[in-house]
């Protein structure tokens, strides 16, 4: 049978695809990180991978495009996220996964994925390309939302609403730019905004990332920290909402702080 390798950071997950697959005779190795998938890919060279996309260190995507850039992607790897979206798995596909499953995985659809990938041919490895220097990025956050902020009228919206689409406004829109709400009685209010521009002249994963985090600290914000009000009011299991906010950087603690105030 195959070598199977299970790169995830849940380990439920871990375990319970480990025992699925140990039951149909593969031989499975796990991994909680990118930077344990990438020593079990050269120890075990796995005949297929099931690869998480949302991870702490390195992301699922990442970790792939670094493989098939160094020409290491000579395994099928099937990709595996709770809250995917069809960009994510069109750009998965893009760079050589060949399926794409989205959780809970039901035992049917994981042996059929399997399965199919064993069959299908590895993907061509690509020729090796020239070593890639990467800086190191603070990430952006939405703290500075937190000074208080109001009358912030949004770029976008101000030329899509009752505005004139041959002279509409184009100066940079500038993510946490904001304007500074006026002192109440000399206090100067807490709590981010609810209305925030974003620059728009960058990749969309960018974008979208700076969007999700501003979102979920001002819903962090309003709900004062709680993680539970939080989950329902966007509609995301507490495991998925949890693994978000790591994901895109949340500072939890921050939040409640700030709510208290």
């Amino acid at each position: 049978m195959a070598t199977i390798l299970v790169v995830d950071d849940e380990l439920g997950i871990r375990a319970l695809l480990s025992e699925i697959l140990s039951d149909e005779g593969h031989a499975v190795e796990v991994a909680e990180s990118a930077a344990k998938a990438r020593i079990l890919r050269e120890q075990c060279k796995p005949d297929l991978v099931l690869l998480d996309i949302w991870m702490p260190d390195v992301d699922g995507v990442t970790l792939l495009k670094e493989w098939s850039a160094s020409g290491q992607l000579t395994m099928p790897v099937i990709m595996m996220s709770g809250h995917g979206t069809i960009d994510t798995a069109v750009e998965a596909t893009k760079f050589g996964a060949q399926a794409f499953l989205e959780k809970p995985i039901t035992m049917q659809k994981l042996l059929r994925a399997v399965e199919q990938g064993l069959t299908k041919p590895a993907p061509r490895a690509a020729a090796p390309t020239p070593p890639v220097h990467l800086a190191t990025v603070t990430p952006i956050t939405a703290a500075s939302s937190y000074a208080g902020m109001n009358n912030v009228v949004s770029p976008v919206r101000s030329e899509l609403v009752g505005g004139d689409a041959h002279h509409h406004h184009t100066s940079p829109i500038t993510y946490g730019s904001m304007q500074q709400a006026p002192a109440m009685n000399g206090h100067a209010p807490s709590g981010p905004s609810h209305e925030q521009s974003f620059e728009l002249d960058r990749p969309l994963r960018e974008a979208r990332d700076d969007f999700e985090r501003a979102y979920f600290e001002f819903h962090l914000a309003r709900e004062g920290g709680s993680m539970t009000r939080v989950a329902e009011k966007t509609g995301l299991e507490r495991t998925h909402l949890y693994r978000k906010l790591k994901q895109l950087g949340v500072d939890l603690g921050r939040s409640k702080k700030t709510a208290a105030n």
